[in-house]
């Protein structure tokens, strides 16, 4: 007899011979039985969280400059920084009042965790916020944007979820929320959830060429499944910058050129907190103008040259030098559906590997990026489709996403729509419309569908392995 494992473990074991029931897999001593089971979604890993620590090789500078940038993104906010153990800028409109709130499952710097903070801070400090039907404590942290603005002009701008209304230290200051409810029954809201941070430095320390070249690899054999990704590119390439041309990789859309790009963008849009990249507040009602802006900016007085900085420098440098999550080890099932997981096509979006180039931090340099992603823009047809552009990107089109740090995801997709990493595969197919061709991955996705049961859940439990 097997001693007792974990749920996914035992779905790991799945080359034993199962039936299933309704409680769970349970192993027989048969020999010959065929076995008949329903595949599904092991579920998040158990065991350590396997991220959130940082690169090796690294020199003893770097080591603290990481540990002194991973604390600034633990950093609370608040209105004025009066509240104690917490630092000032917060708001006037805001999703949430920390980076690592936001960024925190398995561990600082991913994603979503299963409980929601957004629903405390919605009254935190007295605030008076509604909290929108959207927003769930077991669901995902989300953000939201609405399609169409006034007008019914496009739109796709996040619209923060709560202001500082109400609170102790925002006296004075009345700000209403967007009306979601409105926005909700309209069908005119679409969702954001936060992307996971792990290995952002060997992703940024990828060169074009190489994306280009993996774009050009299998053509023929990409072409014939119908997969066509762009890098963002006009040109019909990758998602690239409007002023170099070069080629943008992160964000949900690959719509921010670097780390310090996406972190000053989310430290003002998220948190409402100016900075030296955008200095000014998104609302600027005089009531509600506590502070001089940029609230956060470079401290040339510091006597400490670590501490000279800016948050925004130093978000961009935890992230940078954060560690890619660490995979489970392989077992024979792993080692199966990773086969399963090229053979069907999934391989050809989500590239394995990508290799750095020569980049400044030597642990950067010349390495293997297991990112399972080829961080190109794909059409993904209606039934993912937001209808929000952002830079070349299109209504209809995604970055591919990494998928290392996958086992221990808790929510799935754009929006965080699904739990079920299954339900996350199949919402991967999907039609066309007078707008939009059809998913990219359709014939990826009808590959996997044709895989027997049992093949389908070694390749679900290679992807919990991540």
């Amino acid at each position: 007899m097997l001693s007792p494992t974990p749920q996914w473990t035992r779905l790991l074991a799945i080359s034993v011979v199962m039936v299933s029931v309704s409680a769970g897999f349970l192993l027989q001593d048969g020999h010959s039985q065929t076995a008949r089971i329903t595949a599904r979604d092991p579920g998040v890993r158990t065991g350590p969280a396997g991220s959130g620590q940082m690169l090796s090789g690294l020199t003893a500078l770097e080591q603290r400059l990481f540990s002194n940038s991973r604390a600034v993104f633990q950093e609370v906010q608040s209105v004025q920084g009066t509240i104690a153990n917490t630092e000032a800028g917060l708001g006037p409109r805001f999703n949430l009042d920390s980076c690592a709130g936001c960024h925190s499952n398995p561990d600082v710097g991913g994603s979503s965790p299963a409980v929601n903070p957004q629903v405390d801070v919605a009254k935190k400090e007295g605030a008076v916020n509604e909290i929108p039907s959207f927003i769930k404590r077991d669901g995902p942290i989300r953000e939201a944007r609405f399609k169409l603005g006034p007008g019914g002009t496009p739109d796709g701008g996040v619209q923060a979820l709560f202001t500082i209304t109400g609170r102790h230290d925002a006296a004075g200051c009345s700000l209403p929320q967007p009306d979601f409810r409105t926005a909700v029954a309209a069908r005119n809201v679409i969702f954001r959830i936060p992307t996971p941070l792990f290995g952002s430095g060997l992703i940024e320390a990828i060169d074009d060429d190489t994306i280009l070249a993996n774009i050009a690899a299998n053509s023929p054999t990409k072409q014939s499944l119908g997969i066509v990704g762009r890098a963002n590119r006009t040109t019909g390439h990758p998602n690239t910058s409007g002023n170099d041309g070069t080629i943008t990789r992160f964000g949900w859309k690959a719509q921010n050129k670097s780390l310090e790009v996406f972190s000053g963008e989310a430290y003002n849009v998220e948190q409402g907190i100016t900075n030296d990249l955008f200095p000014h507040e998104r609302e600027e009602l005089k009531s509600c103008y506590f502070n001089a802006t940029p609230e956060s900016s470079t401290h040339y007085e510091a006597l400490d040259p670590i501490e000279v900085p800016s948050d925004v420098v130093k978000f961009a440098v935890f992230m940078r030098l954060l560690a890619a999550p660490t995979p489970a080890a392989d077992t024979d099932t792993v080692t199966r559906g990773r086969k399963l997981f090229g053979d069907t096509g999934c391989a050809f979006c989500h590239t394995p590997t990508l290799h750095t180039g020569k980049a400044v931090v030597a642990s950067l340099r010349n390495k293997e990026a297991n990112l399972y992603s080829d961080l190109v823009l794909h059409n993904m047809g209606t039934g993912l489709a937001d209808d929000v552009s952002q830079g070349a990107a299109r209504g209809d089109e995604f970055r591919t996403a990494p998928l290392w740090g996958l086992g221990k995801r808790v929510f799935f997709l754009h929006d965080g729509r699904t739990k079920d990493l299954l339900e996350a595969i199949q919402a991967h197919a999907s039609g066309g419309n007078g707008q939009y061709a059809a998913s990219e991955a359709n014939q990826v996705i009808a590959q996997f569908n044709r895989l027997n049961e049992i093949d389908k859940q070694h390749l679900l439990n290679f992807l919990r392995s991540l």
